[in-house]
């Protein structure tokens, strides 16, 4: 005899009842779910299941869906497993989408049998499905999701469940797919420090694989562009691993240029600056100094520098100028030298060789100005106001009806010299603890001091960002004061500003300083080279 397949009514009048739009694949919608009845095959159930929760979820038929799922259950037992899922992810669909339309009266008045629905259904799939099933770890997540979104007591342990999961799955299990998945979900909801633990054992499954080496890098490229950079450079880590046994040098050198270049600093786009260093490194190990043309050599000099890696950036700028002691660049890199070496290695001599090279070309550019100045400021610093004078002096002389910031900021201290004042309270401050060397604890490294963008046009606007790295404290906010000096441009922030936005009218490289002072006493220094151009 014929074997009669009988459809459930309810779902059949949902199915043909329901509106236009649903009604145009109700032939469909019974077809699939005929093939269910008939299935023999779980993985081909579970085909014909997703195709069927894309019909109803696209016109919004939660509880049509699930109804028809409910009415499944006792008669495909052996697929209640895959289909208590998918009542889980349509009652939890279904509350976001309520969420989302205000839909509130069948919100408040069904919301929590599908609450109690979306937990069972979840709790019996992840009993009954296996570790090495993909569906385990989706409804581990959605109760995830579910107890997050509610905000209650339950959350933390769904979390915990979740990574658990996802941990026992991986050992074991082909598709990758899951864990990314959960992972990305997780970076969501900003659980960063679970998210990185998952990313790690995707990054690991691909690894581990029998993936082709062009693969592989692909993979790591496409997370760049998505903006995973952790889980970009851990495959790309595994990538050049894998590559550097069979590539020639040339090649090596040329990929490990290209990666690193991708991740250096930027204004725009994505950089990992550290990441970059390792690189840079990667290629002066592999290949030496001669490895680094000036472009290359530039470029790592400035990823240093807005790393606040100043040592390591000041090595590749000095490279820099033997390569092409003419350059366009060398200006500003015998400034920035300048710079490093009064203010990060408190070397006033040879700070002063730097400037003294600058303030003694002819021409009139901002960086001939700036040296003037920062030999006028050394100088008064050190007592030697004769000689600060004729510094500040012959900066006003150069720079004319041009150069007004600048021009201000030399007037400012020939003030305080033709007055008989010190030099400014937060001004001196910095200089005080930048080049005493037994202020040499003070070494930047418990306040970082941002600028966006650290290259900028002329009068368009600066974000200086401070962040102190303060002990803790327990509950009390502990009350700092914030001295801001050097390059300032057209604001002049208050002691209790950490962040504020400038503009300068003037081209060249600015040096931003700052002094953070809590109540116990100082807690650090640091500085920000800004490029106008």
């Amino acid at each position: 005899m014929k074997k009669i397949i009988i459809i459930p009514l309810l779902f059949l009048l949902t199915a043909f009842c329901t509106g236009p739009s649903f009604a145009q694949d109700s032939q469909k919608v019974t077809a699939l779910t005929k093939k269910i009845m008939e299935d023999k095959s779980d993985d081909q159930a579970r085909i014909n299941l997703e195709e069927l929760k894309g019909l109803y979820f696209n016109d919004a038929k939660f509880s049509d869906f699930a109804v028809l799922l409910k009415s499944l259950l006792p008669k495909k037992n052996e697929f209640a497993p895959c289909i208590n899922y998918y009542i889980a992810l349509t009652r939890y669909s279904q509350l976001k989408y309520l969420e989302e339309k205000q839909s509130w009266d069948e919100y408040f008045s069904s919301g929590n049998d599908y609450r109690q629905e979306l937990s069972d259904a979840a709790e019996k799939a992840v009993t009954s499905l296996k570790a090495t099933d993909p569906l385990v770890v989706y409804a581990r997540l959605i109760l995830y999701q579910f107890h997050k979104d509610q905000q209650d007591v339950f959350a933390e342990d769904a979390l915990g469940n979740l990574v658990a999961t996802v941990g026992e799955y991986a050992k074991t299990a082909q598709d990758a797919k899951p864990i990314k998945e959960a992972a990305d979900k997780l970076v969501s909801y900003e659980e960063k420090s679970k998210s990185r633990e998952l990313y790690q054992l995707y990054a690991q499954k691909i690894i581990s694989s029998d993936i082709k080496d062009e693969d592989l890098a692909g993979i790591a490229s496409n997370f760049y562009k998505e903006g995973n950079l952790e889980l970009s450079e851990s495959i790309y880590d595994a990538y050049i691993e894998r590559v550097s046994k069979v590539l020639p040098q040339d090649k090596l050198l040329t990929l490990f240029s290209d990666i690193a270049k991708s991740f250096a600093y930027k204004e725009e786009g994505l950089s990992d600056p550290l990441y970059a260093e390792r690189l840079f490194q990667k290629i002066e190990d592999t290949g030496g100094k001669e490895a680094f043309n000036e472009e290359l050599t530039y470029q790592c000099a400035l990823n240093l520098e807005k790393a606040k890696e100043y040592k390591g950036a000041a090595k590749f700028y000095l490279r820099a100028l033997e390569l092409s002691p003419q350059s366009s660049r060398s200006p500003q890199v015998n400034f920035k030298l300048g710079i490093i070496s009064a203010y990060v290695s408190r070397n006033l001599g040879e700070a002063k060789g730097y400037f003294e090279k600058l303030a003694q070309n002819e021409r009139v550019d901002s960086y001939t100005l700036s040296a003037l100045y920062q030999l006028g400021l050394l100088s008064q610093w050190q007592e030697n106001t004769a000689s600060a004078k004729d510094y500040y002096n012959k900066l006003l002389e150069k720079a004319g009806g041009n150069f007004a910031q600048m021009k201000a900021l030399a007037q400012e201290r020939l003030k305080e010299i033709e007055e008989g004042k010190p030099l400014e309270y937060n001004l001196k401050t910095f200089l005080d603890l930048s080049l005493k060397e037994e202020n040499s604890l003070f070494d930047m490294s418990k306040v970082n001091l941002k600028s966006q963008p650290a290259i900028s046009p002329v009068n368009k606007d600066v974000a200086l960002n401070s962040s102190p790295y303060l002990p803790q404290s327990g509950c009390l906010q502990v009350e700092l004061n914030y001295l801001w000096s050097g390059d300032l441009g057209l604001k002049k922030p208050q002691n209790s500003e950490a962040n504020f936005n400038t503009s300068f009218s003037d081209p060249g490289t600015k040096v931003v300083n700052l002094v953070v002072v809590s109540p116990s006493g100082v807690t650090d220094r640091s500085l920000e080279m800004i490029d106008i151009e």
